[in-house]
């Protein structure tokens, strides 16, 4: 059975992502397998996702996704790179023959050379170059390219397209034999509002957090669990529920701690520290320590990586084992195939995860406490019961 690959975060699953599961599908074949690699609790963004990750891959599996497995935290809250590397790892280690990704540009050529120029040690150099002179690393990867690749580069503008560049780059280093399979986006942007019907997921938590109806903008199935899931009292998550825990964590660090912090390079530690221990409120830390050097972005992940207790360290490597969420018959044909073949350890239930040993044992347990803290973040405190990670068995279609 061929198997398909998606990256992702369902944050929530909305209309755009039944799309993209859709034509992955038919570009690879009907019979084919859709593994999604999914960002849990915390998201990439920065900010913890609006649901947790059981209830959130239990919707794409309930949508077409025959398989969900989770992607560890220091590559789910890591830049683009990092996110990319540790999704195309996983992957890797499942055997899946295709990656599908959503892009503003389709042409998979202009995109795989974009990606292949940006790990010369040619870009290296000119990126290095760049930001000495002051600018932010988005802005000096894009020149850097538009040296190397000419207008093409402009491609770099657009968010779907940078996290495509880094699925190809990390599938170039890998020496990976993936298939790249490109789905043009369509609806609202990355960041968009509402258009034809479809919204982004950025507007869709707009939209939750408002109290209005959004049963028009999801599939009907991903709506459900949405709905039961705040009728429970465990969603909907927004950021400002971590401002107090969050912010206890930033005062009590050390130096030598927020130095070890990712993304920390050129002295943003130093800045990020004295507006840490100054400022009341954590979106008074972000606002006061953003330049335009430093963007928003960078600065949300240092702030939840310090909450979480990660640091650079954490992200040396690739994921140590992988862990599965949700799936459905096919999913199952996958794990039997994966069983034997899988360079990693698969996780299938709670007791399996005790088994883990080293590094891995060492990541779940701390992404077990990560989940623990996301607990905390629920509108019901009845909810916010601790190790639940340890006892949650991946939902079975």
């Amino acid at each position: 059975m061929l198997k398909t690959g998606v990256i992702c975060e369902y944050n929530p699953f909305h209309l755009g992502h039944l799309h993209q599961l859709q034509m992955a599908r038919r570009a690879v074949g009907e019979g084919c397998a859709l593994i999604c690699v999914m960002g849990g609790n915390f998201v990439q963004r920065g900010e913890p996702a609006l649901l947790n990750m059981h209830a959130r891959a239990e919707m794409a599996v309930r949508c077409g996704a025959d398989l969900v497995v989770e992607l560890p935290l220091p590559w789910a809250i890591s830049s683009a790179e990092g996110f990319a590397s540790g999704g195309v790892a996983i992957l890797e280690a499942l055997g899946a023959d295709a990656l599908s990704f959503g892009c503003e540009c389709p042409e998979t050529e202009r995109l795989t050379a974009l990606a292949r120029a940006l790990i010369s040690p040619e870009a290296m150099e000119l990126i290095k170059l760049h930001l000495a002179a002051g600018v932010s690393y988005a802005t000096a990867r894009e020149r850097a390219a538009g040296e190397l690749c000419g207008e093409d580069a402009a491609l770099l503008r657009e968010p779907n397209n940078i996290l495509a560049v880094e699925y190809l780059k990390a599938m170039a280093l890998r020496g990976s034999k993936m298939r790249p399979v490109a789905v043009p986006r369509f609806g609202p942007g990355h960041d968009g509002g509402e258009a034809e019907g479809l919204a982004s997921a950025m507007r869709l938590r707009e939209l939750v957090r408002k109290g209005e109806d959004v049963s028009a903008l999801m599939p009907e199935e991903a709506f459900e669990v949405l709905t039961r899931e705040i009728a429970a009292g465990r969603g909907p998550v927004f950021a400002e529920a971590m401002d107090s825990a969050a912010m206890y964590r930033l005062r009590t660090m050390t130096d030598a701690e927020f130095e070890a912090l990712p993304d920390s390079g050129e002295g943003l530690w130093r800045r990020f520290m004295r507006c840490a221990r100054t400022e009341a409120t954590l979106e008074g830390v972000l606002a006061a320590a953003k330049t335009k050097r430093y963007a928003l972005s960078r600065l949300r992940r240092m702030a939840l990586w310090a909450y979480l207790g990660f640091s650079r360290e954490d992200l040396a490597g690739e994921p140590p084992y992988i862990r599965v969420l949700a799936l459905g018959e096919r999913g199952r044909e996958v794990l039997r195939e994966a069983k034997d073949a899988s360079p990693l350890p698969i996780v299938t239930k709670p007791a399996s995860a005790k088994a883990l040993t080293g590094r891995a044992g060492e990541l779940f347990e701390r992404n077990a406490r990560a989940g623990d803290l996301y607990a905390l973040l629920y509108p019901d405190p009845a909810q916010r019961r601790g190790g639940v990670e340890w006892t949650a068995s991946p939902f079975v279609l």
